[in-house]
């Protein structure tokens, strides 16, 4: 494909996200352009990934590119304003090449208005912070959230959300019941991946440069799933034996449910619930590539279903990776910024609390709890477990170092330890973890 016919396919993306918005259908943009591409089968890989790349840097930056667009005084927000906009504050051109490339291909966007070209002389050459802007469009979040994201961050607030605003690195989970990380490594290598080990996790590798990883051999054999590393620290966390009884309670499509089969080595009982059939409906495939043959899945009608009665007292584990903002995760899916609101927030704190209380009569005496967000709000973290050890007397936490790193440190108490991992600090999206133990009956 051409520039401008790359450009032309990101306008008409941008439009369809916007329209989304508009129409509140709330619909994801990996949704949008999966089924673009997909209605596009003609676009190669290379092209469907620099389509696709100045898409989500358009969406990362939305608010300056608004700003930028209302200083110039420019008439009209759109898919095709807002991609030239993102092309020039960039440096990808200037308002000369935009023009030209405008008409290198009958697949490129129509000629530039007089009005847009002027915007081009406008904005090239200009970098893409100014010192008259808000601190939440210079940093590319809601402005709601400002106070959310300073209680969070505090004085680090703009090292944290320039972080947050930068592409995501592709981390791999090692299916242990496979492959070892290093067996992976080695025979990714071979087929000519850059690869390392993750610095965090102890079963991941990540990808040095992005690459079409689902081509590889390795994939298809089953050694190896797709999961961000602190995702795959959550499960960790879980601390699964062979013996056990878990219960994985928020399954979705079961990328935490895999981790935790391959650390309970295909033995014992795990259990994928969830109240969407059709996400947990996806994991089928997945159990099957992996070699996994413990899991057995129910559709649960809600977080209160009756079926849950059946169970109670019986797990030795129960991870509620919960509901949440994906705050954690605006690195990989910046149109999140701008669909979530405050009013969901408020709904999922709700959900969060309620989907707690239910878990937790999972959990046999001495077994563990496991409450974990993609998010870095202390409303839905320690503010959530806090307001949970308050109606729970029989619950104790239990220190995530310890966990983690096996060690024998426990802490006095006086200050708890939970998983607390951030995008600026540890370079993975941001994830929140808490274990609980549910003490003996006196």
């Amino acid at each position: 494909m051409t520039p401008g016919a790359r450009i032309q396919a990101a306008i008409e993306l941008l439009d369809q996200i916007l329209t989304a918005w508009r129409s509140e259908k709330r619909i994801p943009a990996d949704k949008l352009l999966d089924g673009y591409f997909k209605g596009h089968r003609y676009i190669g890989s290379k092209d469907r990934g620099a389509i696709a790349e100045l898409t989500y840097w358009t969406l990362r930056h939305k608010a300056t590119i608004e700003w930028w667009l209302q200083k110039i005084e420019f008439p009209y927000m759109t898919g095709r304003s807002m991609a030239f906009a993102a092309v020039l504050l960039r440096g990808d051109q200037d308002a000369r090449t935009l023009q030209s490339i405008t008409q290198d291909s009958r697949f490129s966007p129509q000629s530039l208005s007089k009005t847009e070209l002027k915007l081009g002389e406008d904005l090239a050459g200009r970098s893409l912070t100014h010192p008259d802007m808000p601190m939440h469009v210079k940093l590319n979040y809601p402005q709601w959230m400002t106070p959310l994201l300073e209680q969070a961050f505090g004085e680090d607030i703009e090292e944290a959300m320039e972080a947050m605003s930068e592409q995501a690195p592709t981390d791999l989970r090692v299916n242990t019941l496979k492959a070892t990380r290093e067996k992976l490594i080695e025979e990714l290598r071979k087929e000519g991946f850059e690869v390392e080990p993750t610095p965090v996790s102890p079963i991941g590798v990540r990808l040095k440069k992005r690459a079409a990883i689902f081509t590889s051999a390795t994939f298809k054999k089953g050694w190896f799933e797709v999961q961000d590393e602190g995702s795959q620290m959550v499960a960790v966390l879980t601390d699964a034996q062979p013996s056990h009884k878990i219960i994985d309670f928020c399954a979705g499509a079961g990328g935490k449910t895999l981790a935790i089969a391959a650390a309970m080595e295909n033995k014992g009982r795990l259990m994928a619930w969830d109240v969407s059939e059709k996400r947990l409906s996806q994991i089928t495939i997945r159990l099957r590539r992996a070699g996994v043959g413990n899991v057995q899945t129910h559709v649960l009608s809600s977080e209160s279903d009756p079926f849950i009665k059946r169970h109670k007292y019986l797990a030795d584990r129960v991870l509620v990776d919960a509901p949440c903002s994906g705050t954690g995760t605006w690195r990989r899916n910046p149109d999140l910024k701008w669909r979530f609101t405050q009013k969901d927030l408020d709904e999922v704190l709700d959900l969060q609390e309620r989907i707690l209380e239910s878990a937790s009569r999972l959990v046999k005496p001495g077994g563990r709890l496991i409450y974990a967000t993609c998010s870095i709000l202390k409303s839905e973290n320690d503010e959530q477990v806090s307001r949970f050890l308050t109606k729970k007397e029989d619950f104790r936490v239990v220190c995530a170092e310890k966990v983690w790193n096996k060690s024998s440190v426990d802490g006095d108490g006086s200050t708890p330890s939970y998983l607390s991992l951030t995008p600026h600090e540890d370079g993975v999206d941001g994830f929140f973890a808490a274990v609980f133990e549910r003490l003996p009956a006196k």
